[in-house]
């Protein structure tokens, strides 16, 4: 196989499907079958999850609310869509355990490196909660975390696009995608593969990022095979 080892970073609003808010039962029901296909492969998973679908804190604070309250906002958020996952994982047969950033343990585990070592080497699924557990960084930022944290091969950067292009290419037909690209480049031209600080910590431990899309069932087993289409961005 390509990987030992991958860090999926799925988005919120990649969990709601085609719907505006919340979780696609349906969607959420085929990325558990898929998690389990790649995991099949002999390949360890762990997921970072977003909150999008259902609260954003910059979008919060846009409106007049504290920037603070609204992070943590979207970290409570990251805990129910790491629920619905693992959920997901365990209707497919496979063992899940989340972690989570902030400490909930009613709901959760705590999250600590040993934690998330000790479970990807039993053949559980490690899904990551509650970001990095600070206000104002983003998930792009602990999925690369916590993908240097565990020794993640690669960030497998699930998106509604099958790669990175030159502009938003549902806006612009003549937008290019990329194949490969630099990190350095990333940051230079102000793509749009994840945000400034995810990008600058995946560059510093040369962590590579793939962008792809999850649109197609069995796209995230095709990735993790390293074929398929999509953007490998490395430090290079």
């Amino acid at each position: 196989m390509a990987y030992r080892r991958i860090l999926l970073k799925l988005s919120g609003e990649a969990l709601a499907g085609d719907r505006p808010f919340g979780l696609e039962p349906g969607f959420v029901s085929r990325l558990g079958r898929d998690i389990m296909a790649v995991a099949a492969l002999g390949i360890e998973v762990a997921i970072v999850v977003g909150g999008g679908n259902f609260v954003r804190g910059a979008t919060l604070a846009e409106g007049g609310s504290d920037r603070v309250t609204g992070d943590h906002m979207g970290m409570l958020a990251t805990v129910m869509n790491a629920l619905a996952v693992r959920e997901a994982v365990l209707a497919a047969g496979g063992r899940a355990r989340v972690l989570s950033a902030i400490a909930m343990p009613a709901i959760a585990d705590s999250f600590s490196q040993r934690a998330a070592m000790q479970s990807l080497a039993a053949g559980e699924v490690v899904i990551f909660a509650g970001g990095t557990g600070n206000p104002f960084f983003t998930t792009d930022t602990a999925a690369v975390l916590r993908g240097t944290e565990i020794g993640a091969d690669i960030v497998m950067k699930a998106t509604n696009v099958d790669g990175v292009y030159t502009a938003d290419p549902k806006k612009d037909p003549s937008a290019q995608r990329f194949d490969t690209l630099s990190q350095s480049e990333a940051l230079q031209r102000g793509l749009k593969v994840m945000d400034s600080a995810a990008i600058a910590v995946a560059r510093e431990n040369k962590l590579p990022i793939y962008v792809f899309s999850m649109h197609e069932p069995g796209a995230l087993v095709t990735a993790a095979r390293g074929e398929g289409r999509g953007t490998l961005v490395t430090g290079e």
